[in-house]
């Protein structure tokens, strides 16, 4: 009987790419789009940046991406579950921050809570507005564009009631690069000095030193925490569940350090080059007018966040930072790593993203009601 070996295209091409957890994983691409993502980072880290890892390679990956340069003979695009693998270790980091102290200050933390039940449907509102009356854009587009929150979810709803997608994707995945860049930069500029990691401020440094055992209980609660956080259905269960299993682990005395600066930053990498990724196939035209909404909308709402700041960081004893970033509409991970980085009370602007998510998706669904699916004038961008 006579057997057909493989041709030798086909083997190049098994060479050329691996298949790992159901994603076929082309090396010379991922290995290119590392590379400049990495470039991105080192020149981000030259010019004194914040977060240098994470900016840097948000802006290399996404410019090649939206100019459609092709590494490999590719578009870039790195597994989604990549960037799941390394949110834990966020988490893990976050816990570290728990202290008896840390427990006492939550006591004064509910007026800044309570507060964003006003700015939360506040900031959604102008946003929705200005979509609809500056960018032309449909309303229900213009809606869940405007959450400030729960971007997966919203751009789910969004789809399933009218919304134009690639609109409503770039829309939504800019608020969370666009803040993630802009607000370590601003805060760079107010302050007249480098912040962070760019001026060498060591991320997840603790006392304790990082031994074989440390590391097991890092890895072992890291675990427990994401399939735990999963099992409750926590919102963003990759990064709640690790924080609440890493902070009783510092609290009980089990952890006594946290993950190293160099694990953080290979994070940062990650997260920076999966967010850049995002942009491939998105049109000149439609960037630049979602750019430009986007970058409004971000405007408008961190007004509202440093007047929520001017407001409340006396009374919840909180830096008037602390409180502008929890009230930022970036992502849990992203922001976390950003009060990290900006040595910021990282405990309690994560609640605030926690408690964020959770009412942005709440308001969006009560209120969609009021947006008819079918008022679609049809988008301007086109």
């Amino acid at each position: 009987m006579r057997t057909f070996a493989p041709g030798r295209e086909s083997r190049n091409r098994m060479r050329q790419s691996i298949r790992i957890a159901g994603d076929e994983i082309h090396l010379l691409m991922t290995a290119m789009v590392f590379a400049v993502g990495i470039a991105g980072g080192f020149l981000a880290q030259l010019i004194g940046a914040p977060l240098p890892m994470l900016l840097g390679s948000v802006t290399a990956v996404g410019a090649i991406s939206i100019f459609g340069f092709k590494p490999g003979g590719r578009p870039p695009r790195i597994p989604f579950w990549l960037r799941n693998f390394f949110i834990p270790i966020v988490g893990l980091s976050i816990g570290a921050a728990f202290t008896p102290g840390v427990l006492t200050a939550m006591r004064d933390w509910w007026p800044s809570l309570l507060a964003l039940l006003l700015y939360i449907p506040l900031s959604h509102y102008i946003g929705y507005r200005a979509f609809v009356l500056l960018g032309g854009l449909s309303r229900p587009t213009a809606y869940y564009g405007a959450v400030p929150g729960g971007l997966l979810v919203c751009i789910a709803m969004g789809e399933e009631n009218g919304a134009d997608g690639p609109m409503l994707t770039a829309l939504q995945f800019l608020r969370l690069i666009l803040t993630v860049m802009l607000v370590p930069l601003a805060f760079t500029l107010l302050s007249g000095t480098s912040v962070g990691t760019a001026a060498g401020a060591v991320i997840g440094q603790t006392e304790g030193a990082f031994t074989a055992s440390e590391i097991f209980w890092q890895v072992a609660l890291g675990v427990a925490g994401y399939f735990g956080g999963r099992r409750l259905d926590l919102p963003a269960f990759m990064i709640t569940g690790p924080i609440l299993a890493s902070g009783l682990g510092h609290l009980t005395g089990l952890l006594q350090a946290a993950p190293p600066g160099w694990l953080i930053q290979v994070t940062q990498l990650v997260i920076g080059v999966s967010l850049g990724t995002r942009f491939v196939g998105m049109g000149g035209r439609t960037f630049f007018k979602a750019f430009w909404l986007a970058l409004l909308n971000i405007g408008f709402t961190m007004i509202l966040a440093i007047g929520a700041a001017l407001l409340l960081h006396g009374v919840v004893g909180e830096r008037f930072e602390a409180v502008v970033l929890a009230f930022a509409p970036g992502g849990l991970a992203e922001m976390s790593l950003v009060a990290v980085s900006l040595q910021i009370s990282v405990i309690y602007v994560s609640a605030h993203h926690v408690a964020r998510i959770l009412l942005s998706v709440t308001f969006a669904r009560l209120f969609a009601r009021f947006i008819p699916p079918e008022d679609d004038p049809g988008p301007a961008y086109r």
